[in-house]
């Protein structure tokens, strides 16, 4: 395919300020926002971009390829789209767009559970070979039911989440009133009132739901009843009977996304788990908590040569995917870069962001002399 890129729009900064002018306030805070103070939010970022890189500037270079091979199967890049959920209340058919220019792009996209497409919607956008994120059921029988749909589908991985315990104290969504669909506040219909693109698509579209669970959700539910479904239908706390359970029931690849202690790590391997994404649910579950690279870093040190270490949470542009390389990641997640180029640019938006991100990545390659995403660690300078 020829790669869409719009040069108005080079950056994600410039996609994020396009963004925020076509989105109604309260859907702009959900996507942006973190938990309690936001510490841990901004940290993941700045953190990422303390990371230095060493180049190479005599020698032979045969090139850049980003091709990387993960889980048996070649991606044209590095990254992919991280889970998220509600996409479809940030943007109208914004699930659709994003697994749809992953399949062209030749990149994995991960389906969130509480994503506005269903499984088999996306299995038949991708071609089969998008992946699933599962919030734990509580209950096996529900668990099963999920994990059929996933199976029929073709869908090869499945990834656990293991960051999400609890339900996230998040002040913007609290305030916002936040629902699905969206609160009738006057607050929120003056907003969308403001945004008639936003508005006028969702009509178009039609109102967001959970797709996925729709057979086993209520209807109408606000936040804080969703929060409550969530923690009665749905226990993010895994253990390792749990996690032997969910091995055993799986015959596809398994990935944990959350884990940040190497004791999890090295549990999580003995029951047989295949990769780990190291991960804090994007700043949204932990205010407290470490950034994911510097645990990235550690767990490399111990297990890179033993699993598929990964990474998201804080990775916004191509170099921010370089560091992460750098640091023991074979493969990194982006979540809100690719929703902002979906708000800047509708149906294109997956397209240019993945363009773009590419670019970026292959222009750092070419500055180190690194031909391949696996020579990353060479260029990480040390102190």
């Amino acid at each position: 395919m020829e790669d869409f890129f719009d040069a108005r729009l080079p950056s994600i900064e410039h996609l994020r300020a396009r963004c925020a002018r076509r989105l109604p306030r309260f859907v702009l805070d959900y996507l942006e926002g973190g938990c309690n103070s936001e510490i841990n939010l901004r940290r993941n970022t700045e953190e990422i971009r303390e990371v230095r890189l060493m180049p190479r500037y005599l020698g032979d270079f045969a090139g850049a390829d980003l091709k990387t091979e993960l889980f048996g199967e070649t991606y044209e890049a590095p990254f992919g789209v991280a889970p998220i959920g509600l996409q479809g209340m940030i943007w109208p058919g914004a699930t659709e767009i994003l697994a749809a220019a992953a399949a062209r792009h030749g990149l994995p996209f991960i389906l969130s559970t509480v994503a506005t497409a269903s499984i088999e919607k996306v299995a038949e956008i991708t071609g089969g070979k998008a992946w699933f994120q599962l919030y734990h059921p509580v209950e096996e029988e529900l668990r099963d039911k999920i994990l059929d749909r996933v199976e029929a589908a073709g869908l090869p991985v499945l990834v656990i989440l293991a960051d999400t315990p609890v339900f996230g104290y998040r002040p913007r969504e609290i305030r916002n009133g936040l629902a699905m669909p969206p609160k009738m506040t006057l607050r929120n219909v003056v907003q969308m009132s403001l945004r008639p693109r936003w508005s006028f698509g969702q009509l178009a579209h039609g109102a967001p739901e959970f797709a996925t669970l729709k057979p086993y959700l209520p209807k109408g539910l606000d936040m804080k009843h969703l929060g409550l479904f969530m923690n009665r239908t749905f226990s993010g706390r895994l253990d390792p009977a749990r996690l032997a359970s969910l091995r055993d029931r799986w015959r596809g690849k398994l990935v944990v996304k959350g884990l940040v202690a190497e004791e999890d790590v090295e549990a999580a391997l003995s029951i047989g788990v295949d990769g780990v994404i190291v991960s804090n649910h994007g700043g949204r579950q932990l205010d407290a908590g470490e950034s994911t690279i510097a645990p990235l870093a550690r767990l490399a040190r111990r297990f890179g040569d033993r699993t598929t270490l990964m990474l998201d949470s804080g990775v916004r542009a191509g170099p921010d995917i370089a560091c992460a390389l750098a640091c023991g990641a074979r493969f990194a997640f982006l979540g809100r870069s690719f929703m902002y180029g979906v708000g800047a640019l509708g149906e294109k938006g997956g397209d240019h962001t993945m363009t773009m991100l590419k670019r970026q990545l292959r222009q750092v390659m070419e500055q180190l002399a690194c031909e391949r995403t696996t020579d990353f660690p060479k260029h990480l300078a040390r102190s």
